[in-house]
């Protein structure tokens, strides 16, 4: 009875009672963020690979690398999250194609097995089977595993290599946009929810996960290159802003077109949802995601556009850029999974969400998987370094 009227006392209003405790919680938030990161890193890539923009190169391995370390982990926080996650193999065994969730599985390894891990090995096999003739004790050993026996560095081999890596890049750009894109879909098409349910819910998650990777890969580019103490190439960090820029306004252009047409529609849930942005996602969707994540970002980016300060000025701003669009993305997806679950069916009525602190939904396993692929992605960078591969590539130039 104590329960029940701890349960009680966080709920306003009139709900049914299988919505007084949220169904997904703070894992269920990482999942869309995580997947996020890797389409828009791997998106930015992507425009060096294919479109030829030559001034990212300094971040075009980072950004693979970066994909790659947030992919691997992408889908954890979701088997932490089911009931029995040791049968968590079981969507790969026991496919259900009329399943929109079951089929995230075939989208993943699809993506990871055959788009992400090809196009670094092709891209990456020459200096694989140089570095492991130059390297000793363990490296030695990992770079004759990962060259997977190919040691061949004839001219012809290695521009199939690179003819064979460029298409693989070409079919991921559509299945970057898939695998995010996907996630979108699963929100908007269920219909029993009006806070999720919009034909614009597939492009705005795939718009915001372009803008948090491309915010990564800067952030990551600009800390990596303290650490190794090295000069930043202005001229790449620019072009990554200006792309960031291009892409949050659009992001922000379709996130208010969806309010604008709720506001218009105002459908018979208008009055519950009118409350909720207004009252428990206040801070989160005004403050949070839309002046740290989207207003001061796009005023500092925009003001570059206008009038170029000098690096000392431009640097600290474009990491402080960086940052705050990560935070906007995060409490975006926050906004659109809890935000989503918070009022009733019923239209009269909240529930509460509290965050614990321990237990497989509590915010020290979120801060645990969201530190687990910065850790990947550092022994990643020590084991294939891509700015050894760069002034390489300059060398041979």
């Amino acid at each position: 009875m104590e329960h029940l009227y701890e349960m009680l006392k966080q709920v306003d209003g009139y709900i049914y009672p299988n919505e007084i405790e949220l169904h997904w919680g703070i894992l269920i938030v990482l999942y869309p963020y995580i997947t996020g990161l890797v389409a828009g890193a791997f998106i930015l890539a992507s425009l060096e690979r294919v479109f030829k923009i030559k001034v990212l190169r300094p971040t075009y391995h980072l950004a693979l690398l970066t994909a790659l370390a947030f992919l691997l982990v992408a889908i954890l926080p979701l088997v932490t999250h089911l009931g029995h996650p040791f049968r968590a193999y079981e969507i790969m065994t026991t496919p259900h194609l009329q399943s929109a969730m079951a089929i995230f599985g075939f989208v993943y390894l699809w993506y990871l097995m055959v788009v992400l891990l090809l196009e670094i090995w092709f891209d990456y096999r020459r200096d694989l089977v140089l570095w492991a003739e130059q390297s000793t004790g363990i490296k030695r050993r990992l770079y004759k595993i990962l060259t997977l026996g190919v040691t061949d560095l004839s001219p012809k081999t290695i521009a199939w290599d690179e003819k064979l890596g460029f298409i693989v890049t070409v079919v991921g750009i559509p299945s970057a946009f898939l695998l995010h894109g996907y996630v979108g879909f699963i929100f908007g098409s269920i219909k029993a929810n009006p806070w999720w349910s919009s034909v614009l819910m597939p492009v705005i998650f795939l718009l915001s996960a372009m803008v948090s990777g491309i915010a990564m890969v800067m952030f990551l580019y600009m800390v990596v290159s303290r650490i190794r103490k090295v000069k930043i190439d202005m001229p790449c960090l620019d072009e990554i802003g200006k792309f960031l820029f291009m892409v949050l306004i659009l992001d922000f252009t379709l996130e208010s077109l969806d309010q604008v047409h709720r506001i218009y529609e105002a459908e018979e849930s208008f009055e519950i949802l009118h409350m909720l942005v207004n009252g428990k996602l206040n801070i989160t969707l005004f403050i949070m995601q839309g002046l740290v994540g989207t207003i001061i970002p796009l005023a500092i980016l925009g003001f570059f556009r206008i009038h170029l300060p000098k690096e000392k000025i431009r640097k600290p701003l474009y990491m402080l850029s960086g940052l705050m669009v990560l935070v906007g993305v995060f409490f975006m997806r926050w906004n659109v999974v809890i935000g989503g679950q918070l009022f009733s069916k019923s239209f009269l009525g909240f529930t509460n969400f509290k965050l614990g602190m321990i237990g497989a939904e509590g915010y020290l396993m979120a801060i645990f998987w969201l530190v687990l692929p910065f850790c990947i992605l550092s022994f990643f960078l020590w084991l294939v370094p891509p700015w050894k591969k760069h002034a390489e590539a300059e060398l041979t130039e």
